[in-house]
Parts: C-alpha cells; structure tokens; sequence
C-alpha cells in the first residue's frame, strides 16, 4: 500500500470504495497517476469537469476572480454572482436563482421554495413533495427522504416527514399519490443518474407537467447530473418540450469548483425574502466566475457535438457482444453488462486505461463535453472488449 493510500485511511472517514488509481495530473480528457500511465477519463469527476482537466479559459476566469478577491460572503456585491444568474435566466427563461454550494442544497433549497410557496398560497398542511422511485436527491436528512430508494433510508431513520414517492413512467400512479394527501410539488430527474442512467419517457413527463400545472403543484425538475449540456440541451427538461417551476443544478455548472443553483420562475421567483434562506459560501465569486465561463460555451455547436457523440457511444456499443443494453441520454450513458457486473467492467478498463464508473449495476459514462472524437473511440472500444471478454 502506497503512503497516501494508508494516510487517506487512516484519516478520512470511511464513505468511499476508492478504485486503486491515484490521480496526480491531467490535460483535457487524459489522467495521470503516479506512475506515469495516462488513463482516459469517461467520469469527469461525476459529470464535474465539463470541459475536462486543465481547460485553459476556466483556469484564466477563475484565476483573475482569485487575484481579485476569493470571498467576501453575501453581505455585499460581487460581480461574477449576477453575471452567472443572469445568463442562467436568459437560457432558461426562469426569473431568479439561488446559489449554493451542492446538487443536496439545490435540491434543499428547491423543497424550501415549494413548501413555503405552497403553505402561503393553500395552507400550511400542504407540503408534501412526490418523486419517483429509483430517484436520488442528495444525501442530507431531508434530500434522503426524497430519494426513492429504500436502501439510502435503512441508517437513518427518521428522515424528514412529507415525502411519498411514484412509479417512474406511470402517470396515474403519480397522480394517485398526489391526490392522496395535500401536495405542493412533483420533483424528478429527466434522466436518473444513480437510479441506473435511466431517461424518463416523453410522454410520462410531459403529462407529470400537464397535470401539476392544472392543479397547482409546482413542478421541479432535478438536473445537479443531467444539466449543464450533459443531456444534449442544455438542461435535460428542454429535450421534453416542459417549463418547470423550479430548475436545480450543480456538478458541471463550476467546471470543478463546489457550485450549486436553485432557479426559480415566474411562480416562485419572490417567494423567499430577506433570511428566508442563505448560505455563506453560495455565490461564491471564484466559483461563479468558474460558472460564467463554463455556461457562456455550453452554445448550439457544443450541443450537437454531445449528441453526435452520443450517437457514435450508442450504435457502437448498442447490441455490441457482452453488453445487454445501453441507456441514458447525451454524454449521460448506462451500459448494463452480460457476462459481468459492472464493477468487474471498470476494473478491468482501469487495466486498460480507461476511467469509468458505475451506476448501480450498470458501467457509467459521463465524459467531458469535449472529449476528442479520437479519444472518445479510443475509450468505446476499451470498453466494448471488458463487456466481451
């Protein structure tokens, strides 16, 4: 065992099954561990480094903010902060944001909105929030219970009250649970990232919009994986032809800082007021310029080019001997193995080269949005020949 591998658990708390790989270095789409060997990086840090390792206008944005100033909390201003929120509000057409630190307190804030929104317009007993099972949320108390997967909850019980969960893709069953108690909003993921890189159906989401629109439910669409161009549009709920309510986002939106935002529409835009809500590094003016610098290149060019790789990732990999079926939308695939199970998938990339991760029982992909046509073919081929063997 290498000296950083015995210190690291040593010291650190215990939450994570590492693969043995250190990383010391990279460039783009390409790592470096302390040995030497290069791997091809298909995670992105979980969907994080958007334009990969070392993109060379993120490193000048977030540099100048450095040698500017690196905080100064939310009592007064700063300019990347309104720069980031407004350009989030002209590609989405949602009114105001909040800035936290995480895709857990976007989706934190996001409930807060919905539950304050909903007892001030229908009575403090509705507040209750839907989502769907094989959902994930986050991981605090509350964004737990809004997971819909049971084995997240087992540990640590209770979780916060007024959360009920839906089958995903049946739209009676969504309405079934809403109308058994006083709601104020439905939450999903186009695309359901831990759930095992799954796409909800169009027509499922579209009626999910249809129906809390009639009643006043707010709709909240969770895009902390699926966003940020990982989708093929910008955010995945445009690829479904719906306006939320209410938009949360974070991992690729700070190209590698801790950046989380809340964006609320026309509905919910004044619903919080002063100490309502806050977080003393949210806004933060290193991260957001980091964020400026990412969202101003997510443009029409770059969209086509994640779907043209995702089409290339799907017919090679699709049908490919060993590999059951291939899921997922945009650079946001699941790959469901025959003959092994994922982790056994990835171990024996690492070997190649090549950095994947899991999602369930299925190998997950979530390269940067850039990633080199020649690279990315590079990786497929690693991977169809691990699923093979």
């Amino acid at each position: 065992m290498s000296e950083l591998k015995q210190i690291d658990q040593t010291y650190i708390a215990n939450t994570y099954a590492r693969f043995p790989v250190e990383i010391v270095s990279g460039k783009g789409s390409i790592l470096v561990d302390e040995t030497g060997k290069e791997y091809i990086d298909m995670g992105s840090g979980i969907a994080v480094n958007a334009f990969g390792v070392g993109d060379e206008v993120w490193k000048q944005a977030v540099t100048e903010q450095i040698n500017l100033v690196q905080h100064t909390s939310n009592l007064y201003y700063t300019a990347p902060g309104p720069r980031l929120a407004k350009l989030l509000c002209e590609k989405t057409g949602m009114k105001k944001v909040f800035f936290g630190n995480s895709g857990a307190e976007a989706n934190e804030c996001a409930i807060k909105v919905a539950r304050k929104y909903a007892a001030e317009k229908k009575g403090p007993d509705c507040f209750t929030i839907v989502t769907l099972w094989n959902s994930f949320h986050g991981r605090t108390i509350t964004t737990l219970a809004a997971t819909g997967q049971n084995h997240y909850h087992e540990l640590f019980q209770p979780l916060t009250p007024g959360f009920v969960h839906a089958k995903a893709n049946d739209l009676d069953d969504v309405i079934r649970v809403a109308e058994a108690q006083p709601t104020a909003a439905v939450m999903l993921e186009c695309v359901q990232g831990e759930g095992g890189v799954v796409a909800l159906d169009e027509d499922f989401v579209k009626g999910v919009a249809q129906y809390a629109a009639a009643h006043d439910i707010l709709l909240i669409t969770d895009e902390v994986q699926c966003g940020n161009g990982r989708s093929g549009a910008l955010y995945a709920y445009m690829n479904y032809g719906v306006q939320p309510d209410i938009v949360t986002t974070a991992k690729g939106i700070g190209g590698g800082l801790p950046l989380g935002a809340c964006l609320l529409g026309e509905k919910v835009q004044n619903v919080f007021g002063p100490g309502d809500h806050g977080s003393t590094f949210g806004a933060n003016p290193v991260c957001c310029a980091g964020g400026v610098s990412i969202l101003s290149r997510i443009d029409d060019a770059l969209l086509a080019d994640v779907r043209e790789k995702s089409a290339y990732i799907f017919k090679a990999l699709g049908g490919a001997p060993g590999i059951k079926c291939v899921t997922g939308m945009g650079l946001m695939i699941g790959i469901l193995p025959e003959k092994k199970t994922a982790r056994e998938v990835v171990d024996l990339c690492i070997e190649k080269g090549v950095l994947c991760l899991t999602a369930k029982d299925r190998v997950r992909l979530l390269p940067a949005l850039n990633i080199p046509m020649e690279t990315l073919k590079k990786a497929v081929e690693v991977i169809r020949n691990a699923c093979a063997e």
